[in-house]
């Protein structure tokens, strides 16, 4: 009923969408005499302020049609190399030419960015692609939005998650570094511990988890806290809802974007509502600045995707409640996960001084989770000064924070005794 009622308000609201977007173009005529008034601009910022907090965000895109590699333009080409009903394998070609003009090798070690499917498309992640398609070859999961997928394709749970990871790294080949980002944390660690046990040829060379809640009972946040104070059936019966007609995924059982939406923005609710009071005062004053560093931010943050019944029930209580993975319990597909078994396989974490969403210790737990990685091949790393969004995107992940999950990831590659690839196979 609530998605229901979501999407009614929505369509009721469109007649005013309609006429503040004719307000928009009225007051930003440039044969309106009265358009570059007080009045003027006043009129245009709140018509542009109305229609921008209440119009429909779809999935962004990429635009990392050219990346800037040693101060020097290089062109990348967007392919989807894997896919299923749930999750494209982006792969981000970089042309060869333009990266020996910028005086860099053809190939570099290959990199799996995990990106969270916690409620926000893969491209929240497009600084850290960004940063990482300097020096590697990079692929982002790009997971799909659960109200497109029809019924008849079936469910996706957490140890579908996990088998998605395997896939994916058998495709890519060779021994590829996998970064996951916040919410991948756990399911990519079972993935390395179950490839590692097997001896996959294609496990990864090195891990690197930024921000995840690999042990949720550490440093818990107004996040955590929720999980573990409401009973499981809670989340069942005011978390879960309907995909109304007409999405292809009509029928499913899902755990809504916009349900996820207003929880994080609720969090931060005076800081929202002051970035929108700047953002209307930006477009009063013609602050070009102002107005495109808001767009930019909130085109990206507005833009939510569902997530399956199955899995996000299945997170809370493996993750967040029962702490399966930390306490050795967690098993896929009637076998544990031994993370013991992880030895070959370089393991870094990364967490933000400030972050309220996955407490510091969270994510280092992983080291002590995993005592036979050998000590040459660990990093831990805190950085100062940020929070949960600053440990994977923004100006101090570029200067302090990749440089040396890049660094790690060389070392790593150096000591996982698989040639490095040439531009062919690349």
């Amino acid at each position: 009923m609530l998605y229901a009622l979501h999407e009614l308000a929505y369509q009721s609201a469109l007649p005013w969408r309609v006429g503040a977007q004719m307000a928009r173009r009225f007051w930003s005529s440039p044969f309106n005499p009265a358009a570059d008034t007080a009045v003027g601009r006043t009129a245009y910022a709140s018509a542009e302020l109305f229609e921008s907090v209440t119009r429909r965000y779809g999935k962004p895109d990429w635009r990392l049609e050219v990346v800037t590699v040693d101060g020097k333009p290089v062109r990348t080409v967007e392919q989807v190399i894997w896919q299923s009903p749930w999750c494209r394998l982006v792969r981000f070609a970089r042309n060869i030419g333009d990266l020996k003009r910028a005086g860099k090798p053809a190939s570099g070690p290959a990199v799996l960015i995990v990106a969270p499917l916690s409620g926000h498309y893969a491209t929240l992640l497009r600084g850290t692609v960004e940063a990482f398609l300097q020096d590697h070859d990079v692929y982002v999961t790009d997971w799909v939005n659960a109200r497109q997928v029809p019924v008849l394709e079936g469910r996706f749970d957490f140890f579908d998650y996990i088998d998605h990871v395997r896939m994916m790294l058998a495709e890519i080949g060779g021994r590829p570094h996998v970064v996951g980002v916040c919410q991948p944390g756990p399911p990519v660690l079972a993935a390395g511990a179950i490839m590692a046990e097997d001896g996959d040829p294609n496990r990864p060379a090195s891990m690197t988890f930024m921000g995840s809640p690999i042990d949720a009972r550490l440093s818990p946040t107004v996040t955590n806290q929720l999980a573990e104070e409401k009973p499981f059936t809670w989340f069942r019966s005011n978390m879960i809802h309907t995909v109304p007609w007409p999405y292809p995924g009509f029928g499913r059982q899902v755990y809504p974007g916009f349900v996820q939406l207003y929880s994080f923005m609720s969090m931060n609710e005076e800081r929202h509502r002051d970035a929108h009071w700047d953002y209307f005062n930006s477009l009063i004053d013609g602050d070009g600045d102002g107005v495109e560093k808001h767009e930019e931010f909130y085109d990206e943050y507005l833009s939510v995707l569902d997530l399956t019944e199955e899995f996000y029930l299945q997170t809370i209580d493996i993750v967040f409640q029962q702490h399966l993975l930390p306490r050795g319990l967690l098993e896929h597909r009637g076998r544990r996960v031994d993370l013991t078994k992880i030895a070959d396989i370089g393991l870094m974490t990364v967490e933000g001084e400030k972050d309220d969403i996955s407490g510091v210790g969270q994510t280092q737990a992983a080291h002590g989770l995993c005592p036979n990685v050998p000590e040459d091949r660990r990093r831990l790393y805190v950085q100062p000064g940020v929070g949960h969004y600053g440990v994977f995107n923004g100006r101090r992940f570029r200067d302090e924070i990749y440089p040396r999950v890049r660094d790690f990831i060389a070392s790593n590659e150096a000591l996982s005794g698989v040639p490095q690839r040439s531009a062919a196979a690349a």
